[in-house]
């Protein structure tokens, strides 16, 4: 029987669903370190993980592994170039997320404009005394302009609901988007420059790589309204948190809103001396239904992958299906 190494504790119920086909190894603790990592991964076949790096020195540690199954659409934790030199398939979660994405990076974007989190803080202390016309005045949502940067699935999904807030909906993506969806979703593309500048509420829903590291630094922080706020729901590293930490300080914008961040878990400590930030810890997919349907589209493939179950040989999600069917290098 082929061995598995699941890395992360996920339901129950879907691990019994992988003990149908494979020998698994489940972690059901804490996050595993690298060493520990690797060695576990050293005689399986597969792995089903959600953010642990794999790169090529994990890779030639596992000589028989065929495939990582990665619970998450975003794979900026696999080395692709790694695992297409080795013939190792990668996988992800696509689509299953969509929704509750969305909904939870408006909600995010609704808290920080309406300082919602500055408040309740306040409130919590004992501080609230009386009534006050200037209190914690935030900025409006309905009517303003939202500036999306990334319109892939969900970023689409956020146009969407901004139809509800009679929204003006500009966007930036690496390429333009169909003429089609545009036009169904009241979307303007406009440079990224134009994007920030003319913004009311700037969300982030791009992919990590190389090239969005840091795609909101100082200079582009500089060029958002003092009124603006940013909420980033895609990737810690596509903000640079020192940098945003300095602008909401100066109060060169409003407030932000992050549920990701450069080095998560942990986080730049000067985020939590800021009040105009609300902080979540990367739960914008946490609602039960969508992390049971990761989980067993993550199983989904992995079973696949391996050449057992219905879908045997056609993973729903493959990355680099280039890969299929070709022997480990």
């Amino acid at each position: 029987m082929q061995k598995i190494l699941v890395a992360r504790p996920i339901f129950p119920d879907v691990i019994e669903r992988l003990k149908q086909y494979f020998n698994v190894d489940w972690n059901d603790g804490d996050v595993l370190e690298a060493d520990e990592f690797t060695r576990r991964l050293a005689d399986c076949d597969g792995a089903l993980t959600a953010g642990d790096p794999v790169g090529a020195a994990v890779l030639a540690a596992a000589p028989r592994l065929r495939v990582v199954s990665n619970m998450a659409v975003g794979y900026n934790n696999f080395d692709m170039n790694a695992f297409n030199a080795a013939n190792v398939l990668g996988t992800n979660t696509p689509d299953v997320l969509n929704e509750s994405t969305a909904d939870f990076g408006w909600a995010l974007m609704m808290a920080t404009a309406r300082r919602i989190a500055e408040s309740e803080h306040w409130l919590r202390a004992g501080h609230w005394q009386k009534w006050a016309y200037d209190g914690f005045l935030g900025t409006d949502v309905y009517g303003a302009t939202l500036g999306i940067v990334g319109m892939g699935r969900i970023g689409q999904a956020l146009a969407r609901r901004a139809r509800g807030f009679n929204m003006r909906v500009i966007y930036h993506n690496r390429s333009r988007v169909a003429p089609a969806i545009e036009a169904e979703l009241n979307a303007q593309y406009v440079s990224k420059e134009a994007l920030l500048q003319q913004a009311d509420h700037v969300v982030l829903v791009l992919p990590y790589t190389k090239e969005s590291h840091h795609t909101i630094g100082a200079a582009e922080l500089a060029l958002m309204k003092p009124t603006a706020t940013l909420t980033n729901i895609a990737r810690g590293g596509i903000v640079d948190d020192a940098a945003l930490v300095d602008a909401l300080r100066a109060k060169r914008i409003a407030a932000a809103g992050l549920d990701v961040y450069e080095g998560e878990p942990k986080l730049n400590p000067a985020l939590l001396t800021v009040p105009n930030v609300v902080l979540t810890p990367h739960i914008a997919s946490a609602t039960e239904s969508t992390r049971r349907a990761m989980a067993n589209l993550a199983a989904d493939n992995l079973i696949a992958a391996l050449g057992v179950g219905p879908q045997a040989g056609h993973p729903p999600n493959p990355i680099n299906p280039e890969v299929l069917g070709k022997a480990r290098a």
